[in-house]
């Protein structure tokens, strides 16, 4: 009692310069009390309790900063209330009593920063900071198993989700670019060495028709053809020389061989003619896409003159990286979104996945075919794909990615058993979708694993690991 009323002068004293206590009034009622204190008789067993916790000093019941060191009355008559030992707040600087748990065993106390140090009896850090004790049930668990305290996981906002099987369905996104289709491609050439005398298609982007005449030259080989051609026909019409048919079929041969048109060839066969010259044709529907021929040059044979391109079906192909490139198959469906067309997606089909991968960009080219009847497709055109894959076409065990602890070299999922403790799992990944992973080994269908938070699970077993670690005996050598 005798602290209490010191301690009660004290906050008088630190209000001072209150309109409610005077130092005076204190110090006038203090011998008093400290009298009083001597003569009371020592307090009973029903009195233990206040005992326990005294009464420190009384406050205003009001509110008001007014304190007293005895019972007194406020001046509307009502009682001053009591403030306990353990009601009075700490004061500034001074630290609070830590309370600890009686109930409990403390095996040691622990570096509070997580450092690899104990200590079998309380101390303090370099810092000043108090060791954490560590109970009997929190220690760290032999078989693997990390021991969170169910206050600190609830700080933490830790959230379990059960492991489960479902169908892993990823769009797969790539960039391509619109291309012609090379099995619609034809080149022209002539056979022989000649003349370009006259040019019917004389720019390049033009189109043109099977049978449409392209240019006109002149050649002494497929003139001497002809000539051939007449002088079997005209014999075989005399029925002079013992010639038969076979000859003017062989004469007809050589002017297929320079690569002259059937239609030509019918013509000075029908007639008997021998013309100069000869309109070249072209050879299937198309694009001009590339033109190496002008008026009044002289070709050699296999000389490339025209570059035509058949523009009803059309190639895109995509950049698809190298880690998507397990989940892209042929036969698999595929949407185009041209940049020049956003509103008007494409339907197309994987027909082809090329054997190499592009080193600078560690990319893979996959082809699509698309129609391109409306003419809309323009070669160098920018796409964008999104390739439809699908996985095995059965469910698999996956977890939320978030749960995933992936260190580079190993790959850690948290499973969470009872009553707050976590064991770490190696796990192997499989395929990635809709912010899921497949797990291929080391968690079963239904075991809760953490999918947030997992740094805090993380850190203590990496505290765990270390303090056994620290704790082990050095090998002797």
């Amino acid at each position: 009692m005798k602290r209490s009323v010191v301690r009660g002068l004290a906050l008088a004293g630190l209000v001072a310069g209150s309109a409610y206590v005077l130092l005076p009034f204190a110090a006038e009622r203090l011998l008093p009390a400290l009298a009083q204190t001597q003569a009371e008789p020592a307090a009973g067993p029903h009195d233990h309790a206040a005992a326990d916790d005294p009464v420190l000093y009384w406050r205003d019941p009001s509110g008001r900063p007014a304190w007293s060191a005895v019972p007194r009355n406020d001046e509307s008559g009502r009682a001053y209330l009591p403030v306990h030992d353990s009601e009075e707040p700490p004061l500034a600087g001074v630290p609070a009593k830590k309370v600890v748990d009686g109930s409990r065993t403390i095996l040691y106390y622990r570096n509070p920063m997580g450092l690899p140090d104990v200590s079998p009896t309380p101390k303090k850090d370099p810092m000043g900071m108090d060791y954490v004790p560590v109970y009997d049930g929190d220690e760290p668990d032999d078989g693997g198993a990390i021991k969170v305290s169910l206050a600190k996981v609830q700080r933490s906002g830790v959230r379990t989700e059960p492991a489960s099987a479902r169908l892993l369905v990823r769009p797969v996104r790539g960039v391509g670019t619109v291309t012609w289709d090379e099995r619609r491609l034809t080149t022209v050439t002539v056979r022989s060495e000649a003349y370009v005398e006259d040019l019917f298609v004389d720019t390049t982007g033009a189109s043109v028709c099977a049978g449409q005449p392209l240019f006109r030259i002149y050649s002494k080989e497929i003139q001497l053809a002809q000539v051939d051609l007449n002088v079997s026909t005209s014999a075989q019409a005399r029925g002079v020389g013992g010639l038969d048919p076979e000859n003017v079929e062989g004469a007809m041969q050589r002017l297929r061989n320079l690569g002259v048109p059937e239609s030509h060839i019918a013509e000075v066969r029908k007639k008997r003619i021998n013309p100069r010259t000869i309109d070249w044709v072209s050879p299937t529907d198309g694009v001009v896409i590339e033109k190496k021929i002008v008026n009044g040059q002289r070709v050699m044979p296999g000389d490339e003159l025209y570059r035509i391109a058949d523009l009803r079906r059309m190639w895109v192909i995509a950049e698809v990286s190298e880690l998507d490139l397990a989940a892209i198959a042929e036969g698999m469906h595929a949407t185009v979104t041209l940049r020049a067309y956003p509103n008007g997606p494409l339907d197309g089909t994987v027909t082809f996945i090329y054997p190499d991968l592009r080193p600078e960009t560690r990319t893979a080219r996959v082809r699509i075919e698309l129609d391109n009847r409306d003419g809309r497709l323009r070669n160098d055109m920018y796409a964008d794909v999104v390739f439809h894959a699908v996985g095995e076409g059965t469910p698999s065990v996956s977890v939320p990615e978030s749960a995933v602890i992936d260190s580079g070299s190993r790959k850690v999922v948290f499973v969470s058993k009872e009553e707050g403790r976590f064991e770490p799992r190696d796990v192997r990944l499989g395929q990635r979708a809709d912010g899921f992973v497949e797990i291929l080994d080391g968690v079963a269908d239904g075991e809760p694993v953490v999918t947030t938070a997992t740094f805090l699970i993380d850190s203590e077993s990496n505290l765990n690991a270390a303090l056994k670690s620290f704790g082990a005996p050095e090998p002797k050598p």
